[in-house]
Formats: structure tokens, sequence, C-alpha cells
């Protein structure tokens, strides 16, 4: 399987999402600047956090006007694996690949440190090696992870499922519900705020964030291997 690591003017956790994905995970990876216009060698898409364009107007909106968003889009809607960490969350809510927005913190504060997310859906893409409702422990390190959106995107969420991750033992930056990331109606479009690729290696301090990426890839392997 091979992935795709967008790179913005301003990407920080490019290298550690590859990182996930080569040495933890050893699939095949590239870095992909963000003037590329062909995404199409890849079966995955992967937007990593930073602080793209400085994070100058919004969060993500400046990176949501490079060419390749136009091929991430496209990726999308052809039901490829895309997943947004952190910036790469807001991102997508620049896309309009999800819903909602992704305000300041409440405390108005950046905040960095390991939180505990339950794993509401197991059953998507990205999270069917999880048991239902189990507690991980994921990093989290932004400043503007206070999801919000409002009263009828949230009926839509919950009817469809699409809550993927809540904060479990404490909400650190305010969001609606907890909401620490969704998924969208297609489900193959995952954003969330803490970051699975910090937490992909017992040096970096555990590896609850491994099974994620290898839920991409079980899911790969059974859609494409087994009916190649």
């Amino acid at each position: 399987m091979k992935f795709a690591v967008i790179v913005f003017p301003g990407s920080n956790c490019d290298l550690d999402m590859y990182h996930a994905i080569k040495d933890e995970l050893g699939e095949e990876v590239e870095y992909v600047w963000h003037d590329e216009t062909d995404l199409s060698k890849f079966d995955a898409i992967l937007l990593p956090g930073g602080f793209s364009y400085g994070d100058y107007l919004r969060c993500g909106a400046m990176a949501n006007q490079s060419n390749v968003m136009s091929e991430v889009v496209k990726a999308a809607e052809a039901g490829k694996p895309v997943l947004g960490i952190c910036n790469g969350f807001q991102v997508l809510t620049e896309a309009g690949l999800l819903p909602g927005a992704l305000l300041r913190n409440k405390n108005l504060k950046f905040m960095c440190r390991t939180v505990d997310l339950q794993v509401v859906n197991n059953e998507t893409q990205f999270t069917s090696q999880y048991k239902k409702d189990e507690v991980i422990q994921i990093p989290i390190a932004h400043g503007e992870g206070n999801y919000y959106c409002d009263e009828e995107t949230l009926a839509s969420l919950k009817a469809n499922n699409q809550i993927v991750f809540t904060y479990a033992s404490e909400n650190p930056n305010g969001s609606l519900e907890d909401i620490a990331g969704i998924v969208n109606e297609k489900g193959n479009v995952l954003g969330m705020m803490p970051h699975p690729e910090r937490a992909s290696n017992d040096i970096m301090g555990g590896t609850d964030g491994l099974a994620l990426f290898k839920s991409i890839v079980k899911q790969w392997r059974e859609t494409h291997v087994n009916h190649a």
C-alpha cells in the first residue's frame, strides 16, 4: 500500500507521519509537495499537523487553496482513505470534506500533552483494530482544536455514526460534545485533532495510535489484494 504525506509550507508533523508509515507500519510512503497535481499513484492520502502557511487567515484556509487540494478532493470522492490530523483536520473542514470548524481552544492557550480518547465508532476503515468504547492515550498539540458545528450538523453526525473519537477523561479544548475526531458520511475521510502518529512507538511513550494505521492497511488489503 502506498501513502502520500502532503507537505505544505509550515507543516511540521510530516516527518512523524512518514516515520509511522515507513518504520512502524512497514508500508510505502512519499512526501508530496503542495503544488502536486496528480495523486493517482497513491492508495491513501495523509494531511499532517503543523502550521500550514503560518495559520494566517484561518487555520487551513490558505492550504486549501493549494494545487494539491483538488487532487485530495478527487481522491476522497474516489473512495480512497484520507486522514487529516490536527492542522490536517482543519484543512479538511476548509475544503468541505468534513463538516464543522475548529475554533480557538476554550482557554485560549496552546495545549500539548497526552489525553485519553474513547473510540466511539470502531466500524470505520480507520478504527477496525480498536474495540468499541476502548480508551486509548494519544498526544495533542494544538491551539485551535475546539470542534464546533451547528445543531443540524451535530444531529446528522450522531445519526450517521460519524463521531469516531471523543475526549474521555477531560475535554482539553472545549469541543462540542467532547468531539476529537469525525468521518464523512461515506466513511473514508477522517479528521482528528490528536496525533496517532506520535503514539506509534514505545520510545515515544506508547503505541495506541498504531492500530489506526493498521486499520487502514487491513481495509485496503481486504478490498484490493483479496479481489485482485
